[in-house]
C-alpha cells in the first residue's frame, strides 16, 4: 500500500482508510450531490458472496441512529454494530491498475477469501 493512510479507533475498534480511498470517497460524495456536512461512506459487511460475507460500500445522505459514526481523512464514515465486529482492524484502500480499479479491503482477521475480492469468511 502506498501512500500515507489514517486509522482511526473507537471504543476498541479501529478502521484505516488510506488517503487514496478518501480522496475517491471525496469525489463519489461530490458526483452523488449531498450535504458533506451530513453524508459519508457506510462500510458494511453483509451476509452473502462466495465465501460467506462480502463487504459493502455505499454514499449516504446521513448516519442512521445506532451507528458508528468516524472522521478518518476527512471523510465521515458510517458504520453499524453488526458490521463493526468484522471490519475490526480492516483497511480501506483505492487502487488503480492496468487490471482496473476500485476499492480494496485488507482485513487481517479474515480466515478466507475467493478470487472477486470482496467475499471473505471469519
Amino acid at each position: 500500500m502506498a501512500g500515507t493512510e489514517q486509522q482511526v479507533g473507537t471504543a476498541g475498534f479501529t478502521l484505516v482508510v488510506t488517503d487514496r480511498a478518501a480522496q475517491e470517497v471525496h469525489k463519489f460524495i461530490t458526483t452523488e450531490q449531498v450535504s458533506a456536512e451530513t453524508a459519508g461512506l457506510r462500510v458494511s459487511v453483509l451476509p452473502g458472496g462466495c465465501s460467506g460475507f462480502k463487504y459493502s460500500l455505499n454514499i449516504e445522505e446521513r448516519s442512521l441512529e445506532d451507528d458508528c459514526v468516524l472522521d478518518i481523512n476527512g471523510v465521515r464514515i458510517f458504520v453499524d454494530g453488526f458490521s463493526m465486529q468484522y471490519l475490526n482492524g480492516v483497511t480501506v484502500d483505492y487502487v488503480s491498475s492496468m487490471q482496473g480499479s476500485g476499492f480494496t479491503f485488507h482485513n487481517p482477521v479474515a480466515t478466507g477469501g475467493c478470487g472477486c475480492g470482496s467475499s471473505f469468511t471469519a
